[in-house]
């Protein structure tokens, strides 16, 4: 069965730290291009990172460059989502995605590209 299941997500303070997982099953998750998403209540859903199949091209939005990192454990068919010096602004469900295709080896392609997609994982930052 191929699925993606996202784990990590939690309460935590403002200034506090997470990390969110992303595990595949059914399909190998390094011939993929990886989006992490997140949506917050009231609000549409946004691509907070991206990387290519390739690992050569990764983007982050500018709310979260420099605070949130994106990478890759191949042996564990997982890919994370590291998320420091959280704001309140920062809460929501964090999704991943994984997207197949030959634009996907390079750059990070448009969200409705994205094949599979996991069930979402809860953050909250607040005090």
């Amino acid at each position: 069965q191929v699925q993606l299941v996202e784990s990590g997500g939690g309460l935590v303070q403002p200034g506090g730290s997470l990390r969110l997982s992303c595990a595949a099953s059914g399909f190998t998750l390094n011939e993929y291009a990886i989006g992490w998403f997140r949506q917050a209540p009231g609000k549409e859903r946004e691509r907070v990172a991206c990387v290519s199949s390739s690992d050569v091209y990764m983007r982050y939005a500018d709310s979260v460059k420099g605070r949130f990192t994106i990478s890759r454990d191949n042996a564990k068919n997982t890919v994370y989502l590291q998320l420091d010096s959280l704001k309140p602004e920062d809460t929501g469900v964090y999704y991943c995605a994984a997207a197949i295709s030959v634009a996907a080896q390079n750059t990070c392609v448009m969200d409705d590209e994205y094949t599979y997609w996991g069930q979402g994982t809860q953050v909250t930052v607040s005090s």
